[in-house]
C-alpha cells in the first residue's frame, strides 16, 4: 500500500493513498459474493451462479460504487492501524483516480490526536494521607443528632438565641428597590445562631414574637458564592409566623435507642466512629485518585483537536444548565448571578474542559498500553447490580439502551485503571 501522511497541523490529517493489487482483488470478489447471495438468474438457483456471470448482469453503477466503498473502508481501516492513528471524527474522503477494479487512489482528510507522550507512570510516587477520627469528630455528630431529635415546643415570649422561628421573608435590592432571586422563603424553619443564613441576618431575629414583623438591612460578604450579590446591601423583610423553644434530648441510652438499633450510647459512638471512618477514606481516596492522575497529567503531553475541547465544554455547560433549571433559575439569570456574560462563561470553562479531555485520553491510552480491560462478566454483574438498586421501570429502560451499557463499561475501564495506577503510586520504593 502506497501512502503518503501529511500533517497539515497536529491534529489535522491528509492522506493520500493508492490502494495495492491484491486489497483490489479481495474487494472484487467480496462485492461479487454479495451480489450473488440475491442475484436472480435463469438457469441458476440463487446463490450459485458463477462470479463471472454475476459481474455480466449486474447493475454496474452499484457495482462500482459498492466496490469503492468497500475498497476505501478497509483502506482506511488498515491505515488507521498501521499508523497508529486516532481519528476523533468521520474521515473527508475523495476520489483522485478510479479504473474499475485495477486501481483506486484516494485522499483522505480526518482530523485525529496528537502526539501522545504519557509520563512514566510506574515511577510516579504519591504518599498516602492517613486518616483519624477524633472525639471531637464524634461529639459533633452527637449534637447534630440532638439537634434532630428535639423537639420543638411554641412558645408566646420573644425569640431568644438558640430558638426556632418560622418565618416569611423576602430580599429586595436596596439600591434598585427590585426583588433579589432565590431571596425568598415562605413558613421557613430557622434556627437562631444555626449560621445557616447570611451573615447578619440570624440576630436581627432576636426578640421578636409570633405574628411581628421587621425590615433590616443586610450587606453580604465580599466572598459570597454568587458574584452579584458581593458586598451587595439587601433589605430583607420578615414576618414570624411562630417561636418554638427547642428542648434537646439528653445524651443517654434513650437517644442511642430512638436514632438507631443502639443499646447504649457507646454502641451508638462506635458505629458513628466506624461510618465518619469510613466516609473520611472514601473521600481520601477520591482526592488521592485526583491527586495520582493531575500527576501524571501534568507530566505528559497531548495535542489535543479543539473539536473535542469545545464538545466536553458543551456536555458540561450542559450539565450546568439542567442543574440551574433544577434549582427554579433561568440560565440568563444564572450568567447575571455569576456576573459573566456567555461568551465569558464558556472560556472559564476552556481549561477544565481540556483538562478533563486530556486526563481521559491518557487513561485510555494507559489502559490499552497495559491490556486493562472489561469482561463481559464483569460487565453483566455490575448491570444486575444496577438492576436491583434502580426498580424504576423507566430507569431499567435506560440501563438497556446500548449507549449506557457503553458509558458503564468505559466507567469500569477508568475504575480499573485508577486502581491500577494508585497501587503503583503507593508503593514505596
Amino acid at each position: 500500500m502506497q501512502a503518503k501522511l501529511t500533517y497539515k497541523n497536529d491534529n489535522n490529517l491528509n492522506i493520500s493513498v493508492t490502494a495495492p493489487a491484491d486489497l483490489l482483488e479481495r474487494t472484487h470478489k467480496h462485492v461479487l459474493q454479495d451480489m450473488q447471495k440475491t442475484m436472480k438468474l435463469a438457469g441458476f438457483r440463487a446463490g450459485k451462479a458463477p462470479l463471472n456471470i454475476v459481474e455480466k448482469n449486474a447493475d454496474q453503477g452499484r457495482l462500482q460504487a459498492d466496490f469503492v466503498d468497500h475498497a476505501i473502508n478497509e483502506l482506511y481501516r488498515q491505515i488507521v492501524i498501521k499508523e497508529n492513528l486516532r481519528p476523533v471524527a468521520q474521515p473527508t474522503i475523495s476520489v483522485k483516480k478510479f479504473v474499475p477494479f485495477t486501481l483506486l487512489e484516494v485522499e483522505i482528510e480526518v482530523e485525529v490526536i496528537g502526539k501522545m507522550e504519557i509520563a512514566d507512570y510506574k515511577k510516579i510516587r504519591v504518599a498516602k494521607k492517613p486518616i483519624k477520627v477524633t472525639d471531637k469528630d464524634v461529639e459533633e455528630v452527637i449534637t447534630s443528632l440532638q439537634d434532630r431529635a428535639a423537639e420543638a415546643v411554641e412558645v408566646k415570649r420573644a425569640s431568644k438565641d438558640g430558638d426556632q422561628v418560622v418565618i416569611d421573608f423576602k430580599g429586595i435590592d436596596k439600591e434598585t428597590k427590585e426583588p433579589i432571586s432565590g431571596a425568598d422563603g415562605s413558613s421557613y424553619p430557622l434556627v437562631i445562631g444555626s449560621n445557616s443564613f447570611i451573615p447578619g441576618f440570624e440576630p436581627e431575629l432576636i426578640g421578636l414574637k409570633s405574628g411581628e414583623e421587621k425590615t433590616f438591612d443586610v450587606k453580604f460578604p465580599k466572598d459570597y458564592g454568587a458574584k452579584h450579590l458581593q458586598n451587595k446591601v439587601v433589605t430583607f423583610e420578615v414576618k414570624v409566623q411562630m417561636v418554638n423553644e427547642l428542648k434537646k434530648s439528653e445524651i443517654n441510652d434513650d437517644l442511642a435507642s430512638k436514632v438507631g438499633p443502639f443499646k447504649t450510647v457507646a454502641e451508638l459512638k462506635e458505629d458513628i466512629k466506624k461510618q465518619l471512618e469510613n466516609e473520611k477514606q472514601q473521600q481520601e481516596d477520591r482526592l488521592y485518585e485526583s491527586e495520582v492522575i493531575a500527576k501524571i497529567t501534568n507530566d505528559s503531553k497531548v495535542t489535543i483537536p479543539e473539536s473535542i475541547i469545545e464538545e466536553q465544554i458543551q456536555r458540561s455547560e450542559l450539565e450546568e444548565k439542567q442543574s440551574v433549571l433544577y434549582r427554579g433559575q433561568t440560565w440568563d439569570e444564572h450568567l447575571k448571578e455569576e456576573g459573566v456574560t456567555e461568551a465569558e462563561h464558556r472560556e472559564r470553562n476552556r481549561a477544565p474542559a481540556e483538562n478533563i479531555v486530556k486526563s481521559s485520553l491518557i487513561l485510555s491510552e494507559i489502559a490499552e498500553k497495559e491490556g486493562i480491560t472489561v469482561t463481559p462478566e464483569e460487565l453483566e454483574v455490575r448491570l444486575q447490580l444496577m438492576r436491583g438498586q434502580y426498580q424504576d421501570p423507566q430507569m431499567q429502560s435506560e440501563l438497556a439502551k446500548p449507549e449506557n451499557i457503553s458509558g458503564i463499561r468505559n466507567q469500569m475501564l477508568t475504575e480499573k485503571t485508577f486502581k491500577f495506577l494508585t497501587e503503583i503510586a503507593s508503593k514505596k520504593n
